[in-house]
C-alpha cells in the first residue's frame, strides 16, 4: 500500500509540474501591450532626435506629450495584467521612409497592438484613454509631416 500511495504522488507530482511552469509563462492575456510599448518607445526617438523647424517642432512636441500619455496608460494595464513592462520586444516596423512617416508607422502599429478586445473590465478604460493618446499623436506626427514637407518646398 506505501508502494502504491508513493507512486501516486510521484505521478500526480509529475503531471502538475507542467501546468505551474505553463502558468508562469503566461503572465496576462496581452502580450501586444509589451510591442505597443516598444513602439511607442521607437516613434518617440523619431520625433524627438532630428532638427526641424518651428512649425515642425510643435507637432513634434504635441506628439511626444501624447506618446509619453500613452506609454503612462499601458504601463499601469500592462501591470495589471501581470506583463514585465522593461521586456522590450522587437520594434514592428520596417525600416524606410522620413523619420516622421518612420514614426507614424510606428504609432499606427501600437495603436493596432492595443486594439484587440479587452477581457479586463479594468483595463479597459486605461486602454482606451492609451489609445486616444496615440490617435493625438498619430495625428500631431501626421501635421509635423506635413509641414516638414511645406518646408522641403522652399
Amino acid at each position: 500500500m506505501n508502494k502504491i500511495l508513493k507512486y501516486s504522488l510521484s505521478l500526480a507530482f509529475v503531471a502538475l509540474v507542467p501546468l505551474s511552469s505553463m502558468a508562469q509563462q503566461l503572465p496576462g492575456k496581452h502580450p501586444a501591450y509589451l510591442h505597443a510599448l516598444t513602439d511607442l518607445r521607437t516613434a518617440r526617438w523619431f520625433l524627438y532626435h532630428q532638427p526641424g523647424s518651428t512649425r515642425v517642432y510643435a507637432n513634434e512636441d504635441m506628439g511626444i506629450v501624447e506618446i509619453d500619455a500613452a506609454i503612462s496608460e499601458i504601463k499601469r494595464a500592462a501591470v495589471d495584467d501581470g506583463k514585465d513592462i522593461n521586456d522590450y520586444k522587437n520594434v514592428d516596423v520596417k525600416e524606410h521612409g522620413s523619420r516622421l512617416l518612420k514614426s507614424i508607422e510606428t504609432l499606427k502599429k501600437a495603436r493596432a497592438d492595443i486594439s484587440s478586445e479587452e477581457d479586463n473590465p479594468e483595463v479597459r478604460g486605461l486602454r482606451d484613454r492609451a489609445r486616444m493618446h496615440i490617435d493625438r499623436a498619430i495625428s500631431a506626427a501626421e501635421r509635423a509631416h506635413i509641414e516638414w514637407l511645406k518646408d522641403m518646398d522652399k
